[in-house]
């Protein structure tokens, strides 16, 4: 069956690590009968340098005609001065709310052949395999009112940390599918104690907790959470939390695993549409340099024929071959240790769809 997916490079290395999944995207659909037909479009700075907006029409009715998106990277150093709602962040914010991606996953799997490259002790981290589930289209990133105005002659500001019942209940079926298919274990991460909104969060998950039975549910407070994903990360199967959380949470969580540059993510909304993009930024710093490590953007791709072109097999084979070019040696700079072969970013494009032939 024909997938239709929009490419949206983006900024910084989103071209050039985007170009090495599509590399793999090519050669499944000349190889093993992808077909995927691809949509290139526009989105942040990039986008709003040719169109004056970091998230043009073009690009939104692009992606209401596709299965799902492909992702770089968004953001750069030449774009900050601009106002709030034209800068190449508010184009991905955009896409998100539009699409109504409300559910984020974000595995952290340690690569055993980078157990090394773990800032923790190796039998800390050796093995990890945890799977943050992060509320993406609400919370305090989105509540109203906020702003910074002057109040007794002094600046002032403020955000609202909101959440409807219906928008909690909805991440919590999410997270509990996603546990069925794992260990069975989900951990909701709160802030109960002090906040009311989080005291509604945590009595629907355990309402939501009731339609799965086989799964058991747990619960933390989120600065407790932070320190047990450093001190014992492997209790974890899938945490469930909020946006503001799931985003502090889930980059602590990555550099368990040795690199940012190695994990992909996944927003889905509630018909199995998903935007599928590495977690790191766009690191303008080395962009244009073939440094830059596309493996999350091909592990994206792998995410991507998972949750929302039910290519389980084809996903595999990518993860497989992963795994295969890691046995060799093959490392980019950020994940290198004394003794490895280290590459550019087009190489390892280039050994990934080698390692697919195999």
């Amino acid at each position: 069956m024909m997938s239709k997916v929009l490419v949206l490079p983006g900024d910084g290395i989103g071209q050039e690590i985007v170009e090495q999944a599509l590399k793999v995207i090519n050669h499944l659909n000349a190889n093993n009968n992808l077909n995927m037909e691809l949509v290139h479009g526009l989105i942040g700075g990039t986008a709003y340098d040719e169109t004056g907006s970091p998230l043009p029409q073009a690009t939104l009715d692009a992606a209401q005609q596709c299965d799902s998106i492909l992702l770089g990277a968004v953001g750069g150093y030449q774009w900050e001065a601009l106002e709030r709602d034209l800068r190449p962040e508010r184009g991905l914010l955009g896409l998100r709310a539009e699409m109504d991606l409300f559910s984020n996953l974000r595995p952290a799997i340690l690569y055993p052949q980078l157990a090394s490259a773990s800032t923790l002790k190796e039998e800390i981290v050796s093995g990890l395999d945890l799977m943050i589930v992060r509320e993406l289209v609400s919370g305090i990133y989105f509540g109203q009112p906020r702003g910074i105005e002057v109040r007794d002659g002094e600046r002032f500001g403020f955000n609202s940390a909101t959440y409807s019942e219906s928008e909690i209940r909805r991440i919590g079926h999410s997270a509990f599918k996603i546990a069925q298919k794992r260990d069975k274990r989900v951990c909701s991460v709160d802030k109960a104690n002090v906040l009311e909104v989080c005291e509604l969060w945590r009595e629907v998950m355990i309402e939501v907790a009731k339609d799965y039975p086989d799964v058991e549910l747990s619960h933390m407070y989120v600065d407790n959470a932070a320190m047990q994903l450093v001190r014992a990360p492997k209790q974890f199967d899938v945490m469930v939390t909020s946006n503001l959380f799931g985003d502090v949470l889930s980059d602590c969580a990555a550099m368990l695993t040795g690199s940012i540059g190695m994990l992909p993510s996944a927003s889905l909304n509630k018909d199995g549409f998903g935007m599928y993009e590495p977690i790191h930024g766009s690191a303008p710093d080395i962009a244009g340099q073939d440094i830059a490590n596309p493996l999350a953007t091909i592990l994206s791709v792998s995410m991507m024929l998972r949750y929302s072109l039910d290519q389980v097999e084809l996903a595999d084979k990518i993860d497989g071959a992963v795994n295969t070019v890691l046995d060799q040696g093959y490392r980019t700079a950020d994940i290198a240790a004394e003794g490895d072969n280290v590459v550019g970013t087009s190489k390892i494009g280039d050994l990934v769809v080698e390692a697919l032939q195999g």
